[in-house]
């Protein structure tokens, strides 16, 4: 969403919570699978982001605030979103509880949770199946090169309107991926987006603006960290890593892991 449009979504932490809203109702009424639910997920948020992006997102193109209007209209929309779904479905925690929810993998004194294990492979997926579309496809090439520069790619005939709304179509579903995954991986209730939001716009500054690999490296990395100050000093300070590790990298080396400095 960033790299193609300059959008800072801070609305993506709520359509997450949604799309684990949407797995858990799925499990609860028909018994679906948390697996099988990101699958009929992901065409159901990109539907909603294309929908969303040609409500919202076209009345602010031509405007010089255009980022500073995107953090506005964006927050806006977290919060109404949040709304309905407190309103919906009340404020209490719910989670999706799959049989391998709770069930581990022993080896030896250590435990591989399966729940961790499953969600981490189809994460893997998802990725590779986002890069493959970026590399391979015609609309992953335009998306690639209106990243790299917008207004060349509508010179060589690109239609950067509909890239964009592709894009934002394409960061809902995966949203709405991530939701299905937390279903069963965290409690979750319509206020818990807050939480998380912050953390991602860290993993994504570290990675690098508009870096699908930086955002990848960033959260592996903070990630495990993280987990070590979790094991060894307390769960209290364990967010304080991604955010020093933003602090830092801002001031030596600006741009994130593997951002580029651009160039007049």
């Amino acid at each position: 969403m960033f790299g193609v449009m300059r959008v800072v979504n801070l609305a993506h932490g709520a359509f997450i919570v949604l799309g684990a809203y949407f797995a858990y109702f799925l499990f609860e009424w028909i018994a679906l699978d948390p697996f099988l639910s990101m699958l009929l997920a992901i065409p159901v948020f990109f539907v909603l982001g294309v929908i969303l992006h040609r409500l919202l997102f076209p009345r602010i193109e031509g405007s010089p605030r255009f980022g500073e209007m995107t953090v506005l209209l964006t927050f806006g929309l977290a919060f109404v979103v949040e709304g309905l779904m407190a309103f919906l479905f009340t404020g209490i925690f719910r989670v999706t509880d799959p049989g391998y929810a709770t069930e581990a993998i022993f080896l030896g004194d250590f435990f591989i949770p399966k729940a961790q294990l499953f969600a981490c492979a189809a994460s893997v997926l998802l990725l590779v199946g986002l890069w493959a579309f970026l590399k391979w496809t015609r609309v992953g090439s335009g998306v690639r090169a209106t990243m790299q520069n917008r207004d060349a790619a509508q010179l060589v005939g690109v239609n950067v309107r509909g890239v964009s709304t592709i894009s934002f179509g394409i960061g809902m579903a995966v949203a709405g991926a991530a939701g299905t995954l937390v279903s069963f991986l965290f409690p979750f209730f319509p206020a818990r987006h807050w939480q998380w939001i912050a953390i991602l716009l860290a993993l994504i500054v570290v990675g690098g603006m508009g870096s699908i690999k930086g955002a990848v490296v960033a959260a592996l990395v903070l990630s495990v960290l993280s987990s070590l100050v979790t094991t060894n000093l307390s769960p209290v300070w364990a967010p304080l890593t991604f955010f020093l590790a933003l602090f830092i990298l801002l001031i030596i080396r600006p741009q994130g892991l593997y951002g580029k400095t651009r160039r007049i």
